[in-house]
């Protein structure tokens, strides 16, 4: 028992000397916890909509307040012509379209049975079930108010007096693999560059190989270059292989630009091996470093939109994954690989990953200089 109690004193020694890893194993648990309890809801609703009426008549404005006020769509964008309804749900601004045709209120009073159609961006299968099944409930409502309306007045209609008419685009059959499997990519890439990166410096100064690259004639930005672009290579092919496997074994449609994917893949990763880099300069240790690597990738597949849709998270989270660059690289991957949008379509997304590869790889980098001094 002596002995045994040394040992068990020895281990609270080192643990108390490692404040960082002891916290880190007590209280990242518990954040991760709350953070994705409160977070994680698959009960969409406030879905952006963007809305086409031709009408304009109070028909119109009737059945697009009862979308609005069943909390399932917010009606953010008014536009004035097909094309911009297009455009919008391509670029993922909105998930929905409704479409209302100039002659809605005519053919509903003449008993002609008028059809609105709902666009509904089917690239993520949770959300469109949401949109769908509202649409049409909303639909059968006002239909049943239109009747109980049409019986009162001493007549009677055979079919449904409105046709709500759901088109679900880029993912018809709403298989969750068109949606989850894309999104794995982002995941893949995140993991190596930002783990994978962290863990190879550590070792370096764990192995005291370090301080001998640093006094060789190597210059700290071929040091820095020759880190950075075995995981790059490393990463590339990774994708490439998931993205074979998602074609040819799940029947992934690849629609757009292979090369601007690799490209904005590029741009993406720079953010993550500056966040890998940094998070090698906070740690001594290899645990050390796999652990704050696990904090900056568990909330990316968890709060990025990768595995649960941002539009039933509340606020505060949907904030905190505006900070995350998964949440834009996984629009990106998503709108090339299933919609075959461009450039033009993902400015609003490659901006802010712009921005955060050159702040965080920047800061990473001058840190390292830092410790290497």
């Amino acid at each position: 028992m002596t002995r045994l109690l040394g040992i068990v004193q020895k281990e609270f020694i080192h643990l108390r000397r490692d404040a960082l890893a002891l916290t880190l194993a007590l209280f990242v648990p518990v954040a991760m916890l709350f953070i994705f309890g409160y977070a994680i809801n698959t009960d969409v609703k406030h879905i952006p909509t963007v809305v086409w009426d031709q009408s304009g008549d109070v028909e119109a404005a009737r059945l697009l307040e009862a979308f609005a006020n069943s909390q399932y769509f917010d009606l953010k964008f008014r536009v004035r012509s097909f094309a911009e309804v297009t455009r919008f749900v391509d670029r993922g601004q909105a998930k929905v379209g409704i479409v209302i045709p100039p002659d809605f209120a005519s053919r509903l009073a003449s008993r002609q049975d008028p059809a609105i159609q709902v666009i509904v961006d089917a690239s993520d299968p949770t959300v469109a079930s949401s949109a769908i099944n509202a649409a049409s409930a909303l639909g059968q409502a006002r239909s049943l108010q239109i009747l109980a309306q049409t019986i009162g007045a001493g007549s009677v209609r055979a079919a449904p007096p409105l046709d709500v008419r759901v088109r679900a685009w880029y993912n018809p059959d709403l298989l969750s693999a068109f949606f989850i499997v894309p999104g794995l990519v982002g995941a893949l890439l995140m993991q190596t560059t930002v783990t994978v990166m962290a863990a190879a410096i550590v070792r370096e100064r764990e192995r005291g190989t370090l301080e001998a690259l640093i006094v060789s004639p190597i210059r700290r930005w071929e040091l820095m270059l020759g880190k950075i672009v075995p995981n790059l290579l490393v990463a590339y092919g990774q994708m490439t292989l998931a993205l074979a496997v998602a074609h040819y074994v799940f029947g992934v449609p690849i629609r757009g630009s292979l090369v601007l994917l690799y490209l904005l893949s590029l741009v993406f990763m720079m953010g993550t091996l500056g966040l890998g880099i940094f998070v090698s300069t906070l740690s001594r240790t290899i645990p050390q470093a796999l652990q704050l690597s696990f904090l900056t990738v568990l909330p990316s597949i968890y709060l990025s939109g990768l595995l649960f849709p941002l539009e039933g998270m509340p606020e505060p989270a949907q904030w905190l994954a505006a900070l995350l660059p998964l949440t834009y690289y996984l629009k990106i991957i998503r709108g090339i690989v299933l919609k075959g949008v461009g450039v033009n379509h993902l400015w609003m997304e490659i901006l802010p990953l712009v921005l955060f590869g050159a702040v965080i790889f920047t800061l990473s980098v001058l840190r390292f200089r830092k410790s290497l001094d």
